[in-house]
């Protein structure tokens, strides 16, 4: 079975449907809290949940004796690219929306996280994610450190000259996690919404996030489990990073898998730029 075919089957039945829609209002549950708010048995909840895990539309973590269960919109996007994108037919528009739910729907607990599998190796993936030539292009910026704990992460755009954005490399343990601090809020962001100079200043009080990569060797295959926290609320930020991670993502895999990559993205938040932006 192919890994779409895993994820459409999963997606056929109404329950693990409903299953992910309870993970989308509120992620990171446990297997208590899907059975409470679903008209399931255990039972029937944990084989749901397993087909789910198959298809790595679900993925988990253990906090503690606790297993918490997460929403992974990444099979999602690869159906919509190999499916959607080149047909663009009506019958499909289901789909997409459900793409579009899954992705885009403001979810309760203020974090992002995502899981995708690349047919590559940690040291590859591990490049990929710190140097520059790498991250130019699939994220259209370089970031350049000796990704050190406690080292800066300097950002260029272009022919730009290399910036600190204050950001700080808090873990670091190659080719297996990489942890920083993220960015705050830039003048450019607020040139691009239309914020006010005074809006900006209230935005940039927020506290600071930080973004972590997990690198697991998977048979022939890498895992890569991407975490954005830190959020007290629901904030400007991680709604332009819930949206632009997958986009970054998506173009890191189509690199290291194709050599090609996706559409250019916003390099501070992910976000698809328009025409013209």
């Amino acid at each position: 079975m192919s890994e779409f075919d895993a994820v459409f089957r999963a997606l056929a039945d109404p329950s693990r449907r409903q299953l992910l829609d309870s993970l989308n209002e509120r992620n990171g549950q446990t297997l208590n809290e899907l059975c409470a708010g679903l008209d399931m048995t255990r039972q029937a909840v944990t084989k749901h949940l397993a087909v789910l895990e198959e298809a790595s539309l679900v993925t988990t973590e253990r906090s503690g004796r606790t297993k918490l269960h997460y929403l992974n919109a990444a099979p999602i996007n690869y159906i919509s690219e190999r499916w959607i994108a080149p047909y663009h037919r009506e019958r499909a528009h289901a789909l997409a929306d459900l793409k579009r739910a899954l992705e885009d729907k403001p979810v309760n607990n203020p974090e992002f996280v995502y899981v995708t599998y690349i047919e590559t190796t940690p040291e590859q993936l591990w490049k990929a994610l710190t140097e520059p030539a790498f991250t130019k292009r699939y994220w259209g910026a370089e970031l350049k450190s000796d990704w050190q704990a406690g080292s800066r992460i300097l950002w260029r755009e272009g022919d730009e000259e290399f910036e600190d954005l204050d950001q700080t490399v808090l873990e670091s343990d190659p080719p297996r996690r990489l942890v920083y601090t993220w960015h705050n809020y830039q003048a450019r962001h607020a040139e691009h919404f239309g914020w006010s100079a005074e809006h900006l200043a209230e935005l940039r009080k927020e506290p600071r996030s930080k973004v972590s990569f997990d690198i697991e060797p998977a048979g022939r295959t890498v895992k890569l489990t991407v975490r954005h926290d830190g959020f007290d609320t629901e904030t400007e930020m991680l709604k332009a990073l819930r949206g632009g991670w997958p986009a970054i993502l998506s173009s890191l895999k189509t690199l290291l898998e194709t050599g090609k990559t996706l559409p250019e993205a916003d390099p501070h938040t992910g976000a698809q730029q328009e025409v013209g932006s």
